[in-house]
């Protein structure tokens, strides 16, 4: 019996040494220790010895037990141990070590030209003004001087959102001069961009919701010389010292005179061609439209209590996107909604 517990005892040592995880530590515990353990089948054998054999035995068996007991706890621990180390070496943060480079947006190309046209007006002494999207015909068609039946107010063109015509989607930034001048004493000096709505079919250079920004100037002695200088260096300090304006007689219902506002070709450099073919940036014209301006109606004036015989002004009109597609050379209107990576990783 002396021999069965040594061997159980150097058994176990073997097996406890060996163990690489909990699992195994547990299941030799129930091995050796265990109710159907070897070493309490060796212990039912007591009661085949002498009574002078017995105390010794059973001092020895509890040796044996206590020893197990103590190894399956050592080896616990150093398991435990090594476990941590393990964990503690994996999820180590290593401080000199770079750390991973995280992309960072920037600006969108038509906030890029936005920002800059702002700055270039409040450089020249404008304010900037925002105004509700939704807006009320009064001040989007009839305060504008925009009579009854003009084609504009046509519900194929424009976003009505009630039955009787009364309340739209803004189709023009003009509403926030009305709203400025009934609540302003001149001189005025405003532009107003946003969001404006229009019944247009999607392509190339159209959009039924774009971005636009209005100007508006009121002051004792404002002239059409005053108009060509402010939107000369706007287009100069955007696009270029070289670049060429041209201004065009136009009409617009609340401008009297009116004009549209052209720069030359940035591609064909004002011939029309590039290489002998029809220049595809300007179609051949030479020129690129890029505004409407001209001074502000009299009846506009009056509308907001202004004298138009003691003051006069100036208004225009631009779209965002068209100012962008200039500045960067796209020629796809719908690139700069389609928010595509590719595209707007190149600015």
């Amino acid at each position: 019996m002396k021999q069965q517990l040594e061997t159980i005892q150097k058994k176990a040592r073997e097996a406890l040494e060996a163990a690489a995880a909990p699992e195994e530590l547990e299941a030799l515990r129930v091995r050796f220790l265990g109710k159907k353990g070897e070493l309490t089948a060796v212990l039912k054998q007591m009661g085949s010895l002498s009574p002078e054999e017995r105390p010794a035995m059973g001092q020895l068996a509890n040796s044996v037990r206590a020893g197990i007991e103590a190894e399956l706890e050592s080896r616990m621990e150093k398991l435990s141990a090594m476990a941590l180390d393990l964990k503690l070496r994996s999820e180590a943060l290593d401080v000199t070590m770079p750390g991973a480079e995280v992309p960072l947006g920037h600006k969108h190309p038509m906030s890029i030209v936005l920002d800059e046209m702002k700055e270039i007006f409040i450089g020249m002494g404008f304010d900037v003004v925002d105004g509700p999207e939704v807006e009320l015909e009064s001040y989007n068609f009839t305060r504008l001087n925009t009579p009854e039946g003009h084609p504009a107010r046509d519900r194929q063109d424009t976003f009505y959102t009630t039955e009787d015509d009364n309340v739209l989607l803004r189709t023009q930034t003009s509403p926030m001069q009305i709203r400025v001048m009934e609540n302003r004493k001149p001189p005025i000096r405003i532009i107003s961009p946003g969001r404006v709505y229009r019944k247009d079919e999607v392509d190339a250079t159209h959009s039924p919701m774009f971005h636009q920004m209005e100007g508006l100037v009121i002051d004792k002695g404002i002239t059409m010389a005053d108009l060509k200088g402010s939107l000369t260096q706007m287009v100069k300090l955007l696009y270029g010292e070289e670049s060429v304006v041209r201004f065009r007689p136009h009409h617009f219902p609340f401008t009297e005179p009116s004009c549209e506002v052209d720069v030359r070709c940035f591609k064909c450099e004002g011939a029309g061609e590039v290489s002998g073919r029809t220049c595809p940036t300007c179609h051949g014209e030479g020129w690129i439209e890029i505004l409407g301006a001209g001074m502000v109606h009299p009846t506009v004036l009056e509308g907001c209590g202004i004298d138009p015989d003691e003051y006069s002004g100036f208004a225009f009109g631009c779209g965002v996107e068209r100012m962008t597609m200039n500045r960067f050379a796209i020629n796809d209107l719908r690139l700069i909604f389609e928010n595509d990576v590719r595209f707007l990783n190149q600015f």
